[in-house]
């Protein structure tokens, strides 16, 4: 086992690459009573297309990582969801677009819980007629988020964003393409992305390193597991350009809703270089719209904007792109003020005071959740399938220069590369 110690953050992680590919890192955080485990395989409603492990190249319906997690949890003999609960734990599970996680936190019986997590998530049991039973539930839940104006402003702005790139896909797929999901279809994937190599384990709490180690070790030597397959993803190639410019639906609100996002030109970045990007390009973004910038101010008193108002970057190995908005009465006139504020901030430059500000304060953030093992747990994984260690921020964060951010905002703000996306009052189109 190995130790890796960030002296300037006070973290230790013990970490270690078993026989059969799993990578687990654990992270003891003495004094706390709770523990958190994560069990993350690098597989998201993006992987859509790719060769199995016999080589054969194929697509399989959209939807499908995220079918997969619910079945994980279904098993012929024992109820997962209620072994947890009797062992006074609280399990979940999550897809994004380009993992899935299986989690556990609780304050007693790490060992039975740690065991149980690894166990079910490596034994999957899929038939026909649970397919089928699934297709239904997870039917409702696509419905429900089609009526949800927050996920839809959000989704549409993918859409309007990328042409091609599956991030433009819903991560639950559509009620049409879940219903070609079969067991077959279900066991491919399973068989090219959940293999131990291509995952994750990590444990953050209270607990002996060790000891956690031995157990987790113990398990897995345990089990047999075929070579790691080669994964090959396929993706089509992204032109520069969003899709489309603009993008409204009509849904039961009552303020409309309206979310800017600026596609990132180049991607390909990976390791401490993409680290930097992503924390430049936050810096920047908190700098010009964060609460306390003259243009958020200007905004909320004008009336343009209420306290839903936010902003993110998300910024991954193969795409990136940043987002603000929020609730506003007059979406147009929120467009067109922001484009506004984002040319006066390209021509008058950033203040080395603002910028020390926004560093300052986002350094204080940082080591406040560095307080929180659901915020360890929540981050790590993310860091580390990008090349990157969550404890490595700080000392980026502490290299980075107002000339950087300065820089960024000229490659980053690109109004040819905006796109929005608006939800309106189903009253308004009566």
């Amino acid at each position: 086992m190995q130790t890796t110690v960030f002296e300037q953050v006070k973290e230790t992680v013990y970490h270690e690459t078993l026989a059969n590919g799993l990578k687990v890192f654990l992270v003891p955080k003495q004094g706390f009573s709770k523990t958190y485990a994560v069990f993350t395989t690098r597989y998201g409603s993006i992987d859509s297309h790719f060769r199995t492990r016999s080589g054969e190249e194929i697509n399989v319906p959209d939807g499908i990582a995220h079918f997969l997690e619910h079945k994980m949890f279904e098993k012929k003999d024992r109820d997962v969801m209620h072994e947890f609960s009797k062992n006074g734990a609280s399990c979940n599970a999550f897809t994004s677009f380009n993992r899935t996680a299986y989690l556990f936190s609780c304050t007693d019986k790490l060992d039975q819980n740690l065991n149980l997590l690894l166990d079910y998530v490596q034994e999957p049991y899929f038939t026909d007629a649970s397919v089928e039973k699934e297709k239904g539930i997870i039917g409702q839940e696509i419905t429900m988020y089609d009526d949800n104006p927050d996920w839809k402003v959000y989704m549409n702005l993918l859409k309007a964003m990328y042409q091609n790139y599956p991030i433009n896909i819903e991560i639950a797929g559509t009620i049409e393409t879940i219903s070609h999901i079969t067991k077959e279809y279900l066991y491919q994937c399973y068989e090219t992305f959940y293999h131990p190599a291509n995952m994750l384990l990590l444990v953050v709490g209270s607990f002996d390193a060790e000891a956690v180690m031995k157990l987790i070790q113990k398990n897995q030597t345990g089990k047999e597991f075929p070579p790691a397959p080669q994964i090959t993803r396929i993706f089509p190639e992204e032109p520069p350009a969003p899709a489309q410019h603009r993008v409204e639906v009509n849904l039961a609100v009552g303020l409309p809703k309206c979310m800017i996002g600026i596609k990132e030109i180049e991607n390909g970045l990976s390791g401490e270089a993409l680290l930097k990007r992503d924390l430049t390009t936050k810096l920047l973004l908190d700098i010009v719209l964060g609460s306390s910038s003259s243009a958020y101010e200007k905004l909320y008193d004008s009336g343009l904007i209420t306290e839903s108002f936010d902003f993110d970057y998300s910024c991954e190995q193969d795409y990136a792109y940043s987002i603000f908005g929020g609730d506003t009465p007059d979406p147009d006139q929120l467009v067109e003020t922001i484009k506004t504020i984002i040319e006066e901030w390209k021509q008058k430059g950033i203040e080395q005071d603002a910028f020390e500000r926004a560093k300052r304060k986002k350094i204080g953030n940082f080591m406040r959740g560095l307080n929180s093992v659901e915020f360890i747990a929540n981050q790590f994984t993310q860091f580390k399938f990008n090349g990157n260690d969550l404890f490595s921020v700080v000392p980026v964060l502490e290299s980075i220069t107002r000339e950087d951010v300065e820089k960024r905002m000229k490659e980053h703000f690109q109004l040819d590369q905006m796109a929005v996306s608006i939800v309106r009052s189903a009253a308004e189109q009566e």
